[in-house]
């Protein structure tokens, strides 16, 4: 029996990329699985596919800017299963483009999903966690968490707040919460397209061509993570291409 079986997992941006390659490793494990993303249609698929190779999964549309959907997620986690025990915090957005482009909106977007999400995240989880007695929160950061790079300025900055979060949130969970950041560098998903710059869209299109990774790389890192018996809590993990910079 592994340390994955048996367990209820929760993942935001499950639709696609390292959600969806995450869901699919952890079912297959033995997690039981709640699911939310925006796109509904791509959850029912997952859901049903999950399903039909044995695995346990139930599904809500989750938009992570708005904490009510955060809620009902870690909601239908407890009425469905009794419980949550990992809350994978997935979900992310990279509308990159140098600043003198000056897409302000754009901006406020990536600060919305990516910190406001994260936040909303943990605004729902920590009480049933703390309430457990017990859980563990893994986010998705970024390799520009580390090193920043032109066009990328804005995200890297929600990335290195949501790294800052995350270690304040590790300091202060005490004996019994799990506190885990996954940084993933280039990785072979549809990230690029978010950019509403060509220039920019091109180049990490030819990057990601080049040297990019599956998901199911980071997917690993993050089962992992979950894995380990409570008295481990691995706290940081940066899974790049060998080939990165």
């Amino acid at each position: 029996m592994s340390g994955i079986e048996g367990k209820v997992v929760a993942v935001t941006g499950a639709s696609s990329g390292i959600g969806e390659a995450t869901a699919l490793l952890l079912a297959g494990r033995g997690a039981r699985l709640v699911l939310g993303a925006r796109r509904t249609e791509r959850l029912e698929e997952l859901t049903e596919r999950i399903g039909k190779a044995g695995g346990e999964a139930v599904h809500l549309r989750t938009d992570v800017t708005r904490i009510a959907d955060l809620r009902a997620l870690v909601a239908l986690a407890g009425e469905r299963f009794g419980r949550l025990d990992v809350l994978v915090g997935n979900a992310g957005v990279g509308t990159i483009s140098p600043l003198d482009d000056l897409r302000v909106d754009e901006w406020d977007h990536m600060v919305d999903v990516n910190i406001k999400g994260v936040l909303n995240g943990i605004g729902a989880a920590l009480p049933v966690f703390r309430a457990q007695g017990r859980g563990h929160f893994v986010t998705t950061a970024s390799t520009a968490a580390y090193r920043v790079v032109p066009a990328m300025a804005v995200y890297a900055g929600t990335k290195v707040a949501v790294r800052a979060i995350c270690e304040g949130l590790r300091q202060e969970a005490g004996p019994t919460l799990r506190v885990t950041t996954i940084s993933p560098g280039v990785i072979s998903t549809d990230f690029a397209g978010a950019s509403s710059n060509a220039r920019v869209r091109g180049d990490i299109t030819r990057m990601r061509d080049e040297v990019g990774i599956a998901p199911a790389s980071v997917a690993r890192a993050i089962a992992y993570a979950i894995e380990q018996p409570a008295d481990v809590d691995v706290n940081e993990i940066v899974v790049r291409p060998t080939a990165q910079s």
